[in-house]
């Protein structure tokens, strides 16, 4: 059996659902063609549970979904090696490794060293690139 590819979910590609509808668990399974895992960063969790204390509104509702789809769909957590998100992401960087983001400065830091960085497209659907 091949071995799983790790997709770990940055924190602004776990608010997707909150602030665009978008069923991300269904577009995941439907842009891997291939056996995955789902990972989040515990700092991811971290930035979350500050969103819901700090913030208000719509940003705030959008975190505490993603908090409870991470639960939900008992999403594996990973230790960070930095102390910045976007550092660690970078960390975990290899081949059998996707990043899903929506930060344009990490997606560029990564190209060329993870299988793929999955993000949103036109408000609506997942692409891997």
């Amino acid at each position: 059996m091949p071995k799983s590819k790790k997709v770990v979910l940055d924190t602004n590609f776990l608010l997707i659902p909150g602030q665009f509808k978008v069923d991300i668990f269904s577009e995941l399974d439907r842009v891997c063609q291939f056996a995955y895992t789902l990972y989040v960063l515990d700092m991811t969790r971290n930035e979350l549970e500050n969103i819901i204390q700090k913030q208000r509104g719509k940003q705030k509702e959008a975190a505490k979904l993603a908090l409870a789809l991470v639960k939900a769909k008992n999403i594996n957590t990973l230790p960070s090696a930095s102390k910045n998100v976007d550092d660690a992401l970078v960390a975990l960087a290899d081949k059998d490794t996707f990043i899903a983001t929506q930060d344009v400065v990490l997606k560029r830091r990564l190209k060329g060293k993870v299988g793929g960085i999955i993000t949103l497209r036109q408000k609506k659907y997942l692409i891997i690139s």
